[in-house]
């Protein structure tokens, strides 16, 4: 067993939950080495693509379709092919939750425990530029890391909050088709992968979480529309935490109902509550998580007048006309919102009552109108695809001056790139990285500067 000092209150809990034999297995488990995954960007690059031109030694997630191990890499998050989206690094079981969540295009999807962004990219990517993803994180610092997370993915229908849950059941009441509560929780999944884990775990065991997720996912039921699901999860193995949480669901929301998970080699059944789904590092090839699908019962209403679509076009500057001729696919002109200079692309079914909300972001920051001229944003950039543009360069992974562009640093053209003048969308291998402004020899840096190499 690795140097993890856990308190024997535990390791009695777990050898009461798993049972003797099970329970040698889990401490076995300890002495392996922890695994790292990343989750490829389906909305950018195929799983296939993406083996065939990174140099990372990857090995398949068996029940992700997008997931994978990797190895023989100690800074991944390094890599260009990184700051261009195609990846996110996320612990493989972790993955789970937001992967079996059924969402489809057009869904109006909250995640209510977003941040830093695993699961909310994964929401975002199963929408498809359709519908709404509202990602809410109650630590405005958090909020902030989740943000740059979902631009760097490049989804535009998203709007990021850093609320109470309590604030936003007034706001959303009865709102949302698809639901996901990724709780706070003990973390008792984690403490192989996190020896910290266990340091909070000893400061704050798992009845004190069970207060917090009963309150949480009780504001998450009430913003859950009538045919809705909601995915409730954690990453600890308490019962109290896990199929108590789902018990009192059932019991004190009557309209609600369990919805049976479907088990793959390696999961296993909930604890005295069948249809819940377990994982466990004994058993799996990763950490440990629980997962519970429900349903509201009901017939599903969908309200049109919340789409911006209804709204009336107003007339843009020029300059910001002049930009977006220069990109090949559509915007809608009444989803185009202006607000202290800048400029947004609001997502459907945007309700007019969000706006009381504290919002890190609404929509797809477009760019900002600065002194009659536009700049486009680093959001827009990662949004699009290297052909969608009027203007590009695309370097190969290996030209150093990828990294002087992330590093922020002039870029200087060669004889056979051509002389650059205007916007330039620069890309590393056929993926967008970010925008330049061009001046015949050389392209300005507009790389985000927050976001640079560091």
């Amino acid at each position: 067993m690795k140097e993890i000092k856990i308190s024997e209150e535990f390791l009695s809990r777990m050898k009461d939950l798993l049972g003797t034999v099970e329970y040698e297995a889990y401490l076995k488990s300890f002495e392996e080495e922890r695994l790292y995954g990343l989750r490829v960007n389906t909305l950018k690059i195929s799983p296939e693509e993406f083996q065939d031109i990174t140099t990372l030694k990857l090995h398949p997630v068996p029940w992700i379709s997008n997931g994978y191990y990797y190895e023989g890499v100690e800074r991944p998050a390094k890599d260009p092919y990184y700051y261009a989206g195609l990846y996110y690094l996320q612990e493989p079981s972790a993955m789970t939750p937001a992967h079996m969540l059924p969402v489809e295009p057009g869904d109006k999807v909250l995640d209510l425990c977003a941040a830093p962004g695993g699961k909310s990219t994964e929401l975002g990517t199963k929408l498809n530029g359709k519908g709404l993803l509202v990602s809410n994180d109650i630590s405005n610092s958090r909020a902030r890391a989740l943000l740059k997370n979902l631009e760097l993915w490049g989804i535009e229908n998203i709007c990021v909050t850093s609320e109470e849950p309590e604030k936003l059941k007034t706001v959303f009441p009865g709102f949302f088709n698809k639901i996901l509560v990724d709780a706070p929780c003990s973390g008792e999944g984690m403490f192989r992968k996190d020896a910290d884990m266990v340091k909070s775990y000893e400061e704050h065991g798992p009845e004190y979480y069970a207060a917090i997720q009963t309150e949480i996912v009780g504001h998450a039921v009430e913003m859950l529309a009538p045919g809705g699901l909601l995915m409730y999860s954690t990453c600890t193995f308490s019962i109290c935490e896990n199929e108590d949480i789902i018990r009192h669901i059932l019991k004190n929301h009557e309209d609600m109902e369990l919805v049976k998970l479907p088990l793959f080699e390696g999961a296993s059944d909930g604890i005295g509550l069948s249809g819940c789904f377990r994982l466990f590092p004994h058993k799996i090839k990763g950490e440990g998580h629980f997962m519970a699908l429900l349903k509201k019962k009901g017939e599903p209403v969908w309200g049109e007048k919340e789409k911006p679509e209804c709204r009336k076009a107003k007339e843009l500057p020029e300059e910001l006309s002049q930009f977006l001729s220069m990109i090949s696919k559509p915007f809608i002109t009444s989803r185009i919102e202006i607000k202290n200079n800048c400029v947004y692309y609001l997502p459907e079914y945007f309700p007019e009552a969000g706006r009381k909300l504290r919002f890190l972001r609404t929509g797809l920051l477009l760019g900002e109108m600065k002194k009659e001229r536009f700049e486009p944003s680093q959001a827009l950039a990662q949004s699009l695809t290297c052909e969608e543009f009027k203007q590009t360069i695309s370097f190969q992974k290996e030209d150093e001056r990828v990294i002087r562009y992330l590093k922020g640093e002039t870029v200087f053209l060669t004889e056979s790139d051509g002389r650059k003048k205007g916007w330039i969308l620069i890309c590393v291998d056929g993926f967008p990285l970010g925008f330049a402004k061009g001046n015949g020899d050389t392209l300005k840096n507009k790389y985000n500067p927050g976001w640079r190499w560091q």
